[in-house]
């Protein structure tokens, strides 16, 4: 049996780098897995010494999607991951967060009648100007096993319906490849000269930027 591990964008990997640790270190997880990169966001960043830091294989299949709309991306991937899995199936599709990859790909396993398991299921901001938002929706509409990071996010499935034995708590996978990770981190030179004590942390979308 075979499981698709979707990913489209450099987050999306360390994000599956804690599930294909499982994979390797829980010998009765009786599956082969597929890692299946869409290629939605061209990032130099993703090569060899990426996946050696996340101590993951590199990408079986890489569906080279590129830039473009939200439309042409969804379809483009959509077009690709369909070729993909008629030529040789999988068991179930995994996908990861709220990108563009995470929708299209639910919805082509879907139609192929191939079942879907979404990890970081039922987040919501409640914001529909946001694609992130749109994905996560589509995506939850049809997803058939739910892996939450949080009892709000149950809280929200449950809400609309889903059944408690398809919800399943499992916390942060990025935050397991962060601590697994931990032991590498070195403080920068430069902290003790600018007198830095820790990070700062800087906002990931532009609605975590406050207007001016």
């Amino acid at each position: 049996m075979l499981l698709d591990i979707i990913a489209g964008a450099r987050p999306n990997f360390v994000k599956i780098a804690a599930i294909v640790h499982a994979f390797r270190e829980l010998p009765e997880i009786k599956l082969g897995y597929r890692i299946v990169h869409t290629g939605q966001h061209y990032d130099k960043r993703i090569s060899g010494d990426f996946f050696e830091q996340l101590e993951i294989p590199e990408p079986d299949v890489n569906l080279e999607v590129g830039s473009g709309t939200q439309a042409e991306q969804t379809a483009k991937i959509m077009i690709r991951y369909e070729q993909l899995v008629m030529i040789q199936p999988p068991a179930a599709t995994l996908v990861v967060g709220d990108v563009t990859s995470t929708m299209a790909c639910a919805i082509v396993a879907q139609k192929q009648h191939i079942p879907v398991a979404h990890v970081e299921a039922g987040i919501r901001s409640g914001d529909w100007t946001m694609p992130e938002e749109i994905n996560r929706l589509v995506t939850d509409s049809i997803t058939n096993w739910f892996f939450t990071t949080s009892q709000f996010a149950n809280a929200e499935l449950l809400r609309t319906g889903i059944p408690q034995d398809r919800i399943f708590f499992v916390g942060n996978t990025m935050i397991d490849t962060l601590l697994r990770n931990r032991h590498k981190f070195k403080k920068p030179d430069c902290f003790s000269m600018l007198d830095i004590d820790s990070p700062r942390p800087t906002p990931g979308k532009s609605e975590g930027v406050p207007s001016l």
